[in-house]
């Protein structure tokens, strides 16, 4: 079996407001917690939107000592403002594929052509893809080989209607990505709202929302680092972790 590769990729939105005009992009956490799993395992890892370019940021708390260290170190600066377009990038060279969340990534992320082949792709060649909170809509285009919904009859979650509704957005989405996924015939499931909920589905792992985020990098680098993994669409027994 070839060597997994020791390189990690996160995608972020590159929205800069909602509909309502509240600012959006990538949320820190989604992508802090990933880009540290993947430096504490000694894994290389590389930044990717829809566009090039610096893409913007929110939910910073700089209390949180895993969003300070990705704001303070160099590499991370530096690799943030020169983010490439995923079109440009080829899946055979990351063993992993980590999706940020943030309101904005259902806006940009889903409908990316080249993001969708991209996935495909890597997910084929038995890659890992872990998608956080908002950061799911990222799959909701993604297609099977045989050309049907990657989601359809797997277990994923994604933030929910009822924290939509807490954080006052349920009328600014275009629409509920909980109902997306289940139209795409995704076996949907929720845990509590603002509490860390992951699911794993052979190689695809989902999170809930923020809270989700440090798990999901966790469980997601422990399946990229299983070289005894299969390739291709074969799946272990799926599982829940809070």
């Amino acid at each position: 079996m070839p060597t997994t590769p020791t390189r990690g990729l996160i995608v972020l939105s590159n929205v800069e407001r909602l509909p309502n005009g509240r600012p959006a992009g990538f949320w820190l956490p989604e992508a802090a917690y990933p880009w540290l799993a993947l430096v504490s395992s000694g894994w290389d890892f590389l930044f990717a939107g829809t566009v090039g370019g610096r893409p913007p940021m929110g939910g910073v708390d700089t209390s949180d000592p895993p969003q300070r260290m990705f704001l303070e170190d160099g590499t991370v600066r530096a690799r943030l403002e020169h983010t490439g377009a995923i079109g440009a990038l080829n899946p055979s060279d990351f063993g992993v594929v980590f999706v940020a969340g943030g309101h904005g990534a259902i806006l940009d992320l889903p409908d990316d052509e080249d993001l969708a082949r991209f996935l495909a792709a890597h997910c084929a060649r038995g890659g890992v893809i872990a998608a956080v909170c908002h950061g799911v809509g990222a799959l909701l285009n993604v297609r099977t080989p045989a050309g049907g919904h990657l989601v359809a009859g797997r277990r994923v979650t994604c933030f929910t209607q009822a924290e939509e509704r807490a954080v006052g957005l349920d009328r600014v989405v275009p629409y509920f990505l909980d109902e997306a996924l289940r139209e795409r015939g995704a076996l949907y499931e929720a845990g509590e709202p603002f509490r860390s909920h992951v699911v794993v589905d052979g190689t695809l792992v989902t999170g809930q929302n923020p809270a989700s985020a440090a798990r999901l990098a966790a469980e997601a680098m422990r399946l990229a680092a299983d070289a005894s993994f299969p390739a291709g669409w074969a799946r272990r027994r799926p599982q829940a972790v809070r």
